[in-house]
């Protein structure tokens, strides 16, 4: 009988043992450990450690395997897994790694946040989602009774971007569309500007999610290393309209691409044959940015641009200029929170606060005639 054993991290070698098989069915080490893996025993081989003796690379490593596994409330798509990692592997646990968890102090977390941004030159941003991770490796601890408590609750961070993604107008978007000669980039953007969808949710489109009597495209995947994944958030997954107008283009596409069946993607790579969709970043550079620039977008070089800014484009227009309700923005672009819309999709517009201002001005009765 095969038999598995771990030492704890946290400096004690640990004595429970469980069978997993016969050794002739897993006949090198590393058949064993994906078997104990898949059983899930290097997480529960130490569900009851000493208390407060856990080090933080221990406690990280079992939330990775604990969240991100049969526990999961929800399964991760393979781009936060990967990027979760990231931040584990390449931050968290090289700097708290070696410490007791729970002798971590609140304050040496946040002063290594803050230094961070100011001598690591990390946005405020990155750092906030950082402590997110730490909180949340925290709160998987104190789930399985590996720690008592979180000192990550008392960290402060700021979250606010000071990013501003390009806007283009409508007139710019025509004449980027106009510069397309092929038809498949063309009706890739006109879709995208029209839709507010992200690159992966357009990418993953197959004929089969456009429901043309409903009047609606389905949402329910996103395309991410190589295949098909969960969308971003739970809220992603739903449907958006699609205008008759709009469904005239893409039906005019349908006729023309070599890629028409329900099961094909929308937006093929014809270079691969219609067996992946096409590369949005290739797209991009060869593409969108030349005739973005050539339609007077300033763009500066190094500035991110990308399908991203149709999403951000359409948003704005439909909040301070078009009028439309916030909420239906919101559901448009599926946010689970309105304040996500209104924080990052709706800048302000100068023509439109001036108007208001002097709407104001004009309510108040202040005319030009009083201005001494």
């Amino acid at each position: 009988m095969l038999r598995y054993r771990v030492t704890n991290s946290g400096g004690r070698r640990v004595e429970n043992v469980m069978p997993i098989g016969l050794v002739r069915e897993f006949p090198k080490d590393k058949d064993a450990w994906r078997e104990a893996d898949r059983l899930g025993l290097s997480v529960r081989i130490n569900d009851n450690p000493l208390s407060g003796r856990i080090r933080f690379d221990f406690l990280a490593e079992h939330y990775l395997r604990a969240d991100f596994g049969a526990d999961a409330v929800r399964p991760k798509s393979a781009n936060t897994i990967s990027h979760v990692e990231h931040i584990v592997r390449a931050y968290l646990v090289p700097r708290f790694g070696n410490e007791i968890a729970e002798d971590i102090k609140p304050l040496d977390i946040q002063r290594w946040f803050k230094s961070l941004h100011e001598t690591g030159g990390l946005a405020w941003t990155t750092i906030a989602k950082m402590r997110g991770v730490m909180s949340r490796i925290y709160k998987v601890g104190i789930l399985h009774e590996h720690v008592a408590k979180n000192p990550v609750l008392h960290v402060e961070t700021r979250s606010k971007t000071d990013y501003n993604a390009i806007v283009i107008t409508p007139e710019q978007t025509l004449a980027i569309l106009k510069s397309f000669p092929s038809p498949l980039h063309f009706t890739l953007v006109l879709t995208c500007a029209a839709t507010a969808l992200r690159a992966s949710e357009m990418l993953a489109l197959r004929w089969s999610d456009l429901l043309w009597e409903e009047g609606r495209i389905r949402i329910s995947k996103r395309w991410a290393n190589g295949e098909d994944g969960e969308t971003k958030t739970e809220s992603s997954n739903g449907y958006v309209p699609l205008h008759t107008v709009l469904a005239r283009f893409l039906r005019a596409w349908q006729a023309q691409t070599p890629f028409a069946s329900d099961g094909d993607f929308v937006f093929p790579s014809l270079k691969a044959a219609g067996r992946v969709p096409l590369s949005a970043s290739i797209f991009v550079a060869d593409h969108l940015r030349p005739a973005a620039k050539k339609a007077g977008v300033h763009i500066e070089d190094g500035q991110r641009f990308g399908l991203h800014n149709l999403r951000h484009s359409l948003s704005n227009w439909l909040v301070n200029k078009a009028k439309v309700e916030p909420k239906t923005v919101q559901g448009i672009l599926r946010h689970a929170k309105i304040q996500t819309t209104l924080d990052l999709y709706a800048q302000d517009d100068g023509d439109e606060t001036r108007a208001a201002q002097g709407e104001y001005l004009t309510a108040l009765g202040v005319g030009t005639q009083m201005v001494q």
